[in-house]
């Protein structure tokens, strides 16, 4: 009997001190892309949160060398996901002896990535969607180089 390889491995980061939206907004934009192009944009991109879910991500990838000895091309963000955490509360003192209430939010941060190399029915689906994406035409961003000669947009009267 063949013993099925596990192709996917996961770091989880919990009670980070961030609300789970401004996490989200970071997340959207490297779920399904590759190990070395979400480290480029987790760099490049000016968010608070992208500190911490870098450090998950270097985490998720040590933990597949690790555990499936894969090699760092080969891995792609497969899930990502972001959950409300615990509030915690603080008072503030105020005015008159009265007292404020602070929220802060935190989030658990789950980043999963796959090995392509060990699967291969995922390798296909990978390599067909990144055909999928490239133009048929090549020289369709010339045609509207110039938007104010050709009217376009800005012709309003």
């Amino acid at each position: 009997m063949l013993k099925k390889r596990k192709t996917e491995v996961y770091a989880l980061g919990q009670h980070i001190s961030m609300s789970a939206h401004k996490a989200r907004r970071v997340i959207d934009q490297i779920r399904g892309r590759s190990y070395e192009e979400t480290l480029m944009i987790l760099e490049l991109m000016p968010y608070r949160a992208c500190y911490p879910i870098l450090k998950l991500v270097y985490s998720a990838a040590a933990n597949a060398s690790y555990n499936m000895g894969s090699n760092e091309t080969n891995l792609i963000i497969s899930k990502a996901e972001v959950n409300e955490g615990t509030t915690v509360k603080k008072f503030k003192p105020q005015a008159r002896g009265r007292n404020y209430l602070i929220k802060r939010p935190t989030c658990h941060i789950t980043i999963v990535v796959k090995d392509i190399s060990l699967d291969e029915s995922s390798n296909i689906n990978y390599l067909t969607r990144l055909k999928k994406h490239r133009w048929k035409n090549k020289y369709t961003d010339m045609i509207f180089h110039d938007m104010y000669s050709s009217g376009g947009v800005w012709d309003k009267k």
